[in-house]
């Protein structure tokens, strides 16, 4: 099993606040790599660290074994393999839901646009989506917004797929609709990085946890150990926060 993603030592700082102190991380193919941890751990910049978002201040960023974080890079060369999807589902409203998931298959890919709508309709349809093609997106809920912006990184079939807190914009009832699609691909062995607040779901579906402190990796393992046993004082505080909480 290949290595697509590794980090080495990542460092970034907004100012004087150190986000990500010396992350490294390797993500083998067909696997789902959850993040959890606190508001303010380091998750999302991390996500917009690998999708060329943010840049870093130290350490490399490789996928598929190539650096991606040289200054040189062609960024939107590497952003054509990677997929991510906000919490805030970021549609074009201006767009219906079929022109939203093929404008970047046509534009940034090439493909001809009969290419590109086949695409799409084969993905509307197998999420359920097929009578939402003509709607524009403020027409849509939460959960079905979410799961056209699911639909749109697919479009362009990426290497990686990045989920940045994907359900935390929605309500309760419209979780596991959304969740739903990524234990699909889950099945389908999509290789994954994702921060996430539903450690129910990380449990389904993650090969491995990760639990961020102060912008570091203070413990990792398999969802069993890391959620149901972990070792590290603060992973199991954290936990058991999220326990008070009802989210476990």
């Amino acid at each position: 099993m290949g290595i697509v993603l590794e980090l080495r030592d990542i460092r970034k700082s907004f100012g004087s606040e150190v986000v990500l102190d010396h992350l490294s991380l390797l993500v083998p193919e067909h696997t789902a790599t959850a993040l959890i941890g606190a508001s303010g751990s380091g998750k999302s910049t991390l996500l917009r660290c690998i999708n060329l978002l943010e840049t870093i201040d130290d350490g490399q960023i490789f996928l598929d074994g190539a650096e991606i974080s040289d200054p040189l890079i062609d960024v939107d060369q590497v952003r054509r393999k990677l997929g991510m999807v906000f919490q805030s589902f970021n549609l074009f409203p201006h767009k219906t839901v079929l022109e939203n998931i093929t404008l970047a298959p046509i534009k940034v890919q090439g493909k001809s646009r009969d290419e590109a709508i086949e695409m799409a309709e084969r993905l509307l349809k197998r999420f359920d989506l097929s009578d939402k093609a003509d709607q524009y997106p403020d027409r849509l809920s939460g959960g079905q917004q979410q799961r056209v912006a699911i639909i749109r990184s697919l479009a362009c079939n990426p290497r990686l797929l990045l989920l940045d807190e994907i359900t935390s914009a929605l309500d309760p009832v419209l979780v596991n609709e959304v969740l739903s699609i990524v234990r699909d691909l889950k099945s389908d062995a999509m290789t994954m990085v994702l921060a996430t607040h539903e450690m129910g779901f990380a449990t389904q579906v993650a090969d491995e946890v990760c639990f961020l402190e102060s912008g570091n990796i203070l413990e990792r393992g398999s969802a069993e150990q890391v959620l149901h046993n972990p070792q590290h004082p603060k992973t199991q505080e954290f936990l058991r926060r999220v326990h008070q909480a009802g989210r476990l």
